[in-house]
């Protein structure tokens, strides 16, 4: 059996010491990240230390994400003597059998029903009055990016002096440069919560929520919604519709791509209040950038390489498109996503890369060609590109009875409508820019009319001029 042990030498790592020969490699692998050491040999055996860190998409070196991860010598599954639950500064790590169990740096005590629900009391009876910060979140924590990640970079140029918080699930989540990272449930995560002025969110907040006075909520969502949502969902179901007007009561302002997404996001959510159609800030580097060229070298794409964007919304009805035959047969490479890191499209090979959990998909669509999708929002923001699309419809019909889209695509495609692996590289192979020009020209007159590379400036000034935060 190999003896471990959890510590921090230069940084959070796993300390393996075993008998006999070393083993080639040390191997600790997750779902979305992995990480290994060669073992070293000692008089009374061999050692090895594995990083409890990774870096993602060629980013910074970060702690490990939380997950569990198999641990294996030369391939084989690890005898392991279990190491109990330790810290270790910005994460936390048991071993059990074969298994690493990494978990966020939040005290136990608190990370349990009862330690939640004291922090919850404590901060939502603070004494203390709201602070000159901004907390920001996006994708429930997994990641920081999208509007909010547009606005806060806006926000740091035009008001250093506001604090800005990043609420993340765990530290493996890169935040932008001089921000705070507060991981959900911690204390910190609670107090800087409760202590913002401004909170920019693109989902539902979180756990339970009551805006303090004078804080406001400016909710950007996710895209542009390709169905219906919230109170506009098929069928009556009281407990979702008092679920979706408690959500909407905590926004003080939500912000819309175009008249589009503010309609669907208003009616599905009941909200009748401030509405900012600003374009999605998000987008500014697609007017703004030059070539994708951060992107392809962080996937390891050549610059010449021919990229086909797959943006997958339903996972069942991702198999009308099998990615390694798309790209074999096309000769491109075939770059996959998800809604998010839940609904991964999960297919890889030689020529498929699955980056669903890549951290900027505005950086993702400057480096594609084209975008093949089966109407996953990411349709409304690669429009502002003026590059290729093609659209996969279901062979049984466009929408799942209960969540009917509400864009007719037969009427408003800017780009040829397939249902076959077959019709769609016969499309590719055929484009014709012209035989799409002038629905493509209407589709980003009504879908994209404010996305101008100026939305973030916009709503920054806007949060400033009427002051959620001071400059």
């Amino acid at each position: 059996m190999i003896v471990a042990e959890l510590r921090i030498p230069d940084g959070p790592a796993l300390i393996l010491c075993g008998t006999g020969p070393a083993p080639a490699e040390v191997v600790a692998r997750g779902p979305r990240a992995s990480t290994s050491a060669s073992a070293v040999s000692s008089r009374e055996g061999w050692n090895a230390v594995v990083p409890l860190q990774a870096s993602r998409w060629a980013g910074p070196l970060l702690p490990l994400p939380v997950d569990d991860y198999a641990l294996t010598v030369d391939g084989e599954a690890a005898d392991i003597a279990p190491v109990p639950l330790t810290m270790l500064g910005p994460i936390r790590a048991e071993v059990s059998g074969s298994t690493l169990r990494v978990g966020p740096p939040v005290d136990p005590a608190y990370d349990s029903g009862e330690g939640q629900a004291a922090l919850e009391r404590r901060y939502a009876t603070r004494p203390d009055g709201l602070e000159n910060a901004a907390f920001f979140e996006s994708r429930l924590g997994h990641v920081a990016g999208g509007d909010p990640r547009a606005i806060d970079g806006e926000l740091a140029r035009r008001a250093p002096a506001v604090t800005r918080y990043w609420s993340v699930v765990d530290l493996s989540v890169a935040v932008p440069d001089g921000a705070v990272a507060v991981v959900e449930g911690s204390p910190q995560w609670w107090r800087a919560r409760g202590a913002a002025r401004l909170l920019v969110v693109d989902d539902w907040l979180r756990r339970r929520f009551v805006r303090s006075p004078g804080q406001v909520v400016l909710q950007t969502w996710h895209g542009s919604p390709p169905r219906r949502l919230g109170l506009r969902l098929p069928g009556w179901n009281a407990r979702r519709a008092a679920a979706v007007v408690r959500e909407s009561l905590r926004w003080n302002v939500l912000l819309a791509q175009s008249p589009y997404a503010a309609q669907s996001l208003s009616r599905g959510y009941a909200f009748n209040r401030a509405v900012w159609i600003e374009g999605g800030p998000r987008n500014d580097v697609l007017v703004t950038a030059g070539p994708g060229d951060d992107a392809r070298a962080a996937l390891g794409i050549g610059t010449a390489e021919q990229v086909l964007l797959h943006a997958v919304l339903d996972p069942e009805r991702a198999a009308q498109v099998d990615a390694a035959e798309l790209a074999r047969r096309t000769g491109a490479l075939v770059v996959r996503v998800g809604v998010h890191r839940d609904h991964a499209a999960g297919e890889t090979g030689p020529r498929v890369i699955d980056a669903t959990d890549y951290p900027d998909p505005a950086r993702l669509l400057l480096a594609a060609d084209a975008l093949v999708t089966d109407r996953s929002p990411l349709m409304f923001d690669f429009s502002v590109t003026g590059k290729p699309m093609y659209f996969v419809e279901s062979a049984a019909g466009a929408a799942a009875p209960d969540r009917p889209f509400v864009v007719d695509l037969a009427a408003r495609a800017p780009g040829p409508l397939v249902s076959t692996l077959v019709e769609l590289v016969e499309a590719i192979a055929e484009h014709d820019p012209a035989a799409h020009a002038e629905r493509y020209a209407q589709w980003r007159a009504v879908f994209n009319g404010r996305d101008d590379g100026h939305a973030a400036e916009r709503v920054v000034a806007r949060i400033l001029d009427q002051g959620f935060v001071d400059a």
